[in-house]
Order: C-alpha cells, then sequence, then structure tokens
C-alpha cells in the first residue's frame, strides 16, 4: 500500500474540523432548519473530505447533505469545494424509470393519443409498393418459394403415407372442382342458414355505432384504418366496409371495426410536435395611434379665424 493511499483514508484535520463552513453551505443551497444534524465526515482524498448531514425536508426521508471541503497544499485555510444532496442507505427514492413503449398497456390510450411504431416492429412488414420485385420476406418472393418448397420436400419424404382401410367406395368423395357445392364450400355458405341482408345490415349498424367514423376516437385520429397494417380484412361483403383490428394496443383489438374508423395506433402514425402557441404581449405593439403632423385650428386659446377678423386691442 503506497503512502499516497494512507493519507488519502485519513481525513485531514483543517478538512475536518471545518464543519461550521461546510454547515453555512448547506444552508445556503437549501435554508435554515432543513440541514440537521452533523452525521459523518469521510476523506475523498488528500486534504478533501466531505461532510454529511442530516436532511429534514419532508419527502426526502434518508437524504443527507453532503458537502465537500478542500484545502491547497501547505495552506491554512479550508475552502469550499460543492453541495449536493446526496440519498442514503435507507432513502426513499422515485421508483426506476421504464420507457414508454414498456409502461402502455392495452386499453391506456384515449382520443387524441398517438403510438408510433418503429420501422422495424416485427407485427408488420413490407406491402405493396408499387416495385416489380417483391421483398425478400414477402411469401410471392422467389428466395421464400424456393424455402417453402424444401421444407414440403423434405416433409413429404420424412412422412409415411396414411392408408386408410376400406374400399374406395366407402371413402368419403370430395366436392367436384367447378360444381356448385365446391363453390358452396369455398364461399362459406354449405351450411344449413346464413345470414340474410337484413342481418347483415343491422350487424354492419352495430359495428358501425361501436368503432365507426363517428366515434371520438376517429375523430381525432391522424389517420383511418383502410391504411392501417394492423387491419385484417373480412371476406365477404362485409370486407368492402369492415375488418378486425390487431393492434394489441389500440382500444379496438380484436373487434370488427369500419375502415372509416381510426385510433392513434395506426401503424404509420407519427407524433408531429404542436406548434408553439405565442405568448401574450407584454407591450401592445399592434394599436396605433394617430399623430397630427401639424396642429389643429381650433386646438389654441384663440382661433384663427378669430385673430385674423377681430381687432384685439394691442398698440
Amino acid at each position: 500500500m503506497s503512502a499516497a493511499t494512507t493519507r488519502s483514508r485519513t481525513p485531514d484535520r483543517l478538512c475536518a474540523e471545518a464543519v461550521d463552513l461546510a454547515r453555512e453551505a448547506a444552508e445556503e443551497a437549501a435554508y435554515p432548519g432543513v440541514v440537521g444534524e452533523h452525521v459523518s465526515a469521510v476523506a475523498e482524498g488528500d486534504r478533501v473530505v466531505t461532510h454529511f448531514f442530516e436532511c429534514k425536508e419532508p419527502g426526502y426521508r434518508g437524504w443527507r447533505w453532503a458537502v465537500t471541503v478542500a484545502r491547497a497544499s501547505r495552506a491554512k485555510f479550508v475552502t469550499l469545494s460543492e453541495t449536493v444532496l446526496l440519498p442514503g442507505t435507507d432513502a426513499l427514492l422515485a421508483p426506476e424509470w421504464v420507457p414508454w413503449s414498456e409502461r402502455l398497456r392495452p386499453g391506456d390510450m384515449g382520443p387524441g393519443d398517438l403510438l408510433p411504431t418503429e420501422a422495424d416492429d416485427l407485427r408488420l412488414e413490407p406491402g405493396f409498393t408499387g416495385e416489380d420485385t417483391p421483398p425478400p420476406n414477402s411469401v410471392v418472393s422467389e428466395e421464400m418459394a424456393e424455402r417453402v418448397s424444401g421444407e414440403l420436400a423434405d416433409l413429404v419424404e420424412a412422412e409415411d403415407a396414411e392408408v386408410t382401410d376400406g374400399p374406395p367406395s366407402s371413402l368419403p368423395a370430395a366436392p367436384l372442382r367447378g360444381s356448385i357445392v365446391s363453390v358452396a364450400e369455398e364461399l362459406g355458405m354449405r351450411r344449413a342458414r346464413v345470414l340474410s341482408r337484413y342481418g347483415l345490415h343491422v350487424a354492419a349498424d352495430r359495428w358501425e355505432d361501436s368503432f365507426g367514423a363517428k366515434t371520438p376516437m376517429a375523430q381525432a385520429a391522424p389517420a383511418s384504418c383502410v391504411s392501417c397494417g394492423f387491419l385484417v380484412r373480412l371476406g365477404g361483403s362485409l370486407g368492402q366496409a369492415f375488418g378486425v383490428c390487431a393492434n394489441e394496443f389500440g382500444p379496438a383489438d380484436g373487434h370488427v371495426v369500419s375502415l372509416s374508423y381510426g385510433c392513434g395506433g395506426h401503424s404509420e402514425a407519427a407524433v408531429m410536435p404542436k406548434p408553439p402557441v405565442p405568448s401574450q404581449p407584454v407591450v401592445d405593439e399592434f394599436q396605433v395611434d394617430p399623430m397630427p403632423l401639424r396642429p389643429a385650428a381650433d386646438s389654441g386659446s384663440v382661433s384663427v379665424g378669430a385673430g385674423a377678423a377681430e381687432d384685439l386691442g394691442h398698440s
């Protein structure tokens, strides 16, 4: 252990005795009555000592005023270095800060709130951009098609063919492609009953009232759902006006929404700063006071016409 390290652990005598100087500095930073008793003095280095005082400020339980004093080499006067308020071991501290993206929970968004999405959001992928070459992660790209075909080929080779017992005549026959039965199967209408036109209109009115263009959320939204990447389109005739929201932070997550509906969780939403509102002028610089260049004829004690026409009696 070096001599310098040994000296740094021993508080300087003059700096350790400068308790009154440290208290005055702490009371100047706060105010008298808030600085409590002297707690300890810790050597920070050669001729550098930090004095700790209790803090009696309400709301700062366990905090301490730390005043650092120092003395130059071969000097007899102690000078003030800095004064700060530091937390102690049992200090009351604020909870750890959490980013807004981690604090946000479904249902927290209200009318007028904007939830911008990151450029590399895993919930979104590039859509149609008008270019001939699709992106690499698109399902119609050559790279993705080769990968899928290779996986399917490996899967077919690994699995054994399933054999069903019984003659072929006993197996269920698939409907012929192009027949009325197959078309009804593809359209989802091979059921005992389906929605009538009245049923469709009633459902559309109900969904429009809940998540439509006239709701407060849609009125304050930056854009509508028709251009949002979290929208899942519906099939059939209702798909022309409605879809399903797939944004977990949106107020309509998992609900059928109108294409004219919108919220702050739009996939292309961006937080745009509002223009600052100018403050009211202290001096009114907009009011104009007319100032005549020449005095009016009747502004004096004697009018111009009377002086010219009457004899004032001066010799």
